[in-house]
Order: C-alpha cells, then sequence, then structure tokens
C-alpha cells in the first residue's frame, strides 16, 4: 500500500476557507487550524472541498487558498486539493495545486445539468494532463451515473481512489466490486456515515469536524480500523448534536455550523457565503453552544 493510500485509510480532513471581515478570503487564519488538527493526528487535509466552500470561491480565490494551504501543511501530512467547475477552471487549479505541493488532485463530481458518463471520463483525463502525473481521487456524490459507469472512471489511468458520499451502501459495495483492485475507497459522507460505509469494505472517512475537534475525529477512526464498532458508535453519538445541526436546511448548515463552533471557540473564521444558512438560527445556536460547552469546545 503507498504512503497516500494508507494516509486515505485514516481522517481526510476538509479545512474551512477564512474570511476577514470585509468578505474576503484571509488564508493566514487557517494556519492554527492545520496546526491544530495535524498535532491531533489527522492523516490527510483538503483544500477547496465542500466545507472550504469551494463552489463560493472565484477561481482566483481557490488558487490562493491551496496555495496557502500548502504553505501551512508543509508536507507535514499530504495534502489533496480539491479541482472542479468548468473544465478549463479545473485544469488551472490543477496546475495551481500541482505548483502549491498537492500530493494528489479531488476532483468534484460536475454538477453541470447535463453531464453524460463518457463525457465525465474525458473530464477527468483533461485534468490528468494538467495535474502532470499527480494522482486522482473521484469526489462521487451522486451514484445514479451506475456501476459500470463508476468502474469506468476508476480504470482512468492516474485514479487511486474514491471518496463515495452518497448513502447507499450496497451501490458502493456494487462499484467496489466491478472496479479495479488499486483503488481505495474512502467514506465521503464524514463520521456518522462511517460505520456503515465500513462495514461494506470503505477504509477511513472525510471530516469537517476536524477544523474545531480533531481528536474525536482521529479516535473514531481508530475505534473503526481496530473493528470497534461499538467504540465508533458511542464516540460519534456524543457528537451527533453537531451533524444534525450541519445536516439541516438541506445540508446548508454545512459550513456555518462549522464557523459558528470555531467563533464559539475564539477562533472566529468569518461568515458563510451564500447560499450557505448563514448565521445559524437562533435553536442551532443554543444547540451548538451546548454541545461545545459539553465537551469543553469554549474558549
Amino acid at each position: 500500500m503507498s504512503a497516500l493510500a494508507k494516509a486515505l485509510t485514516g481522517v481526510s480532513g476538509i479545512l474551512v476557507t477564512p474570511f476577514d471581515t470585509a468578505g474576503e478570503i484571509a488564508p493566514d487564519l487557517q494556519k492554527p487550524l492545520v496546526d491544530r488538527a495535524i498535532a491531533a493526528g489527522v492523516h490527510v487535509l483538503t483544500a477547496n472541498g465542500n466545507t472550504g466552500e469551494f463552489y463560493g470561491l472565484t477561481l482566483d480565490e481557490a488558487c490562493a487558498m491551496v496555495a496557502a494551504s500548502g504553505t501551512h501543511i508543509a508536507g507535514r501530512v499530504p495534502l489533496v486539493a480539491g479541482v472542479g467547475r468548468g473544465v478549463r477552471d479545473a485544469q488551472t487549479l490543477a496546475e495551481a495545486s500541482r505548483a502549491a505541493g498537492a500530493t494528489a488532485l479531488m476532483i468534484h463530481q460536475p454538477p453541470d445539468p447535463f453531464v453524460a458518463p463518457r463525457g465525465v471520463i474525458a473530464y477527468v483525463q483533461a485534468v490528468r494532463e494538467a495535474g502532470q502525473g499527480l494522482p486522482l481521487i473521484l469526489y462521487l456524490r451522486n451514484d445514479a451515473i451506475g456501476t459500470d459507469a463508476i468502474a469506468a472512471l476508476c480504470r482512468v489511468e492516474g485514479v487511486v481512489g474514491v471518496k463515495w458520499a452518497t448513502p447507499n451502501p450496497m451501490r458502493l459495495k456494487a462499484a467496489m466490486a466491478a472496479a479495479p483492485d488499486h483503488i481505495t475507497w474512502t467514506g465521503g459522507l464524514a463520521e456518522v456515515w462511517a460505520p456503515t460505509l465500513y462495514a461494506v469494505g470503505a477504509r477511513g472517512f472525510t471530516s469537517g469536524l476536524i477544523n474545531v475537534w480533531p481528536e474525536r475525529s482521529v479516535a473514531i477512526n481508530t475505534a473503526l480500523e481496530a473493528g470497534d464498532y461499538a467504540r465508533a458508535r458511542a464516540l460519534i453519538a456524543d457528537m451527533q448534536v453537531f451533524e444534525d445541526i450541519r445536516a439541516e436546511e438541506q445540508g446548508g448548515a454545512n459550513v456555518p455550523g462549522v464557523k459558528a463552533a470555531l467563533a464559539l471557540m475564539g477562533e472566529d473564521c468569518g461568515v458563510a457565503r451564500p447560499p450557505a444558512a448563514w448565521p445559524l438560527t437562533d435553536d442551532q445556536m443554543m444547540r451548538l453552544r451546548g454541545f461545545m460547552a459539553g465537551n469543553g469546545l469554549l474558549a
């Protein structure tokens, strides 16, 4: 197993993008989050993921953030860089990510309403060319493209992993059976879904919680890697309220939940840009504050 493949069986932390009081990106505010995550044992850090408000950033901002993340991480753990949107933008981001020292590229599944499975293959191949040999990880949020199409994507040269972000474990199992053996399948639905996806063969999981409480994410991964599902479920139950808040408003409270928690810790990273559900409601804030206080996370 390669070093990257092994790291992907751990916790893949998705970094927030901080903003200043004027609403502009504030990359320096990300460094304490990176340092805390690495100190806690987080295995991989991702710039320009969904918790990083990828679709709310301009191309220039996304390029700036991956460069900043590369500087903050400084080779201590693998940097996975999210790329996506129009194919030209994705290629530009791939080039910027390579220059930033990225270990691999995570390709966001194109949200275009008119997507052909063979067109996605061409898209991934175009990103591979721009990345000049960087390993590729597919971020799959829509499994309706079918098992055959998923397997075909996994056979594109350079693809080494899939972050599975749909709540369909049996489709994951079928995709794993149809795809090449070298693919690392990582749970892309964070801690709450990790035991379910582990049960059919996934390893590791993505996490936005690492911005706030990385020690808990690492403990959950350690339990799952040891096959201790009871321990993992108990650890997840203690942070369930945080994930429940983030899942509200059709998932629109996801990033706001993280940023509101950081503000309560005294590490304000600014607002979440529209169309996120910012600010959190009074009820959401009350529950979040209770969660933070109960776990000793308040400033």
